[in-house]
């Protein structure tokens, strides 16, 4: 079974999400570890709860974004992480960090990219005036909110849609399609060839789930949802 570490800046409400999936067996991987670069973060507190490894570094503590992301390394490598999820970290990884994990990390963002990256997504998607919000999980690269995408879902923007509202909505979105993206890959059931993500019927012959697999099984589903009527 594979290992994978969340990290996690803030709230955790995504890795409650996927702290649940893992132990109803949805996910069939370990959750090893839970990382947090912020010593106040309340995912910290939701990990301890649910019995899961937890590590607090802070970067004010490191001279360079290097040596930090170095640090971590070293952590991951001692718990045997094969894989990471990114569920509401507030800082981009360092090319060292994504070389040592090439298309091993995933991520989630409140939008249907690439519309709308960035820290602000929900609020600029309300502030734009569109007619359709979503979520997106994906590979993640040395861009921001930028890697093949694994699944999205959207939904319309309603008249009397609040920005509070429509963050909740968003959140639900999230906590649906994150562990199923997380599952997919951990089932070795993700093909990628450039920016396209195929979801295999079945799963690839190898444990590392987001690498280029046989074409066994090589049958597409769909990696995005219409949105409601």
């Amino acid at each position: 079974m594979l290992r994978f570490a969340v990290f996690a800046s803030g709230n955790g409400s995504n890795l409650q999400a996927i702290i649940d999936a893992a132990q109803k067996g949805i996910i069939k991987a370990e959750l090893a570890l839970v990382f947090s670069d912020n010593r106040k973060a309340f995912a910290l507190k939701r990990a301890t709860t649910a019995g899961i490894k937890t590590l607090c570094l802070e970067r004010k503590d490191y001279a360079a974004p290097q040596s930090y992301d170095r640090d971590i390394m070293i952590y991951l490598k001692e718990a045997k992480i094969d894989f990471v999820v990114l569920a509401g970290y507030m800082r981009l990884l360092t090319p060292f960090f994504l070389k040592e994990y090439p298309e091993k990390i995933l991520n989630v963002h409140p939008s249907l990219l690439p519309a709308f990256k960035g820290m602000q997504a929900i609020k600029d998607t309300f502030t734009y005036g569109c007619k359709v919000a979503g979520v997106t999980a994906h590979i993640v690269d040395e861009k921001m909110d930028h890697g093949p995408i694994i699944l999205q879902e959207g939904f319309k923007i309603t008249e009397k849609e609040t920005l509070e509202s429509l963050e909740a909505r968003i959140h639900k979105v999230e906590h649906k399609i994150y562990p199923k993206a997380i599952a997919l890959f951990a089932e070795g059931r993700l093909k990628i060839k450039g920016r396209r993500v195929k979801i295999l019927d079945k799963p690839a012959s190898h444990s590392a789930g987001a690498q280029e697999a046989s074409p066994t099984g090589d049958t597409e589903e769909n990696s995005a949802v219409e949105p409601e009527s």
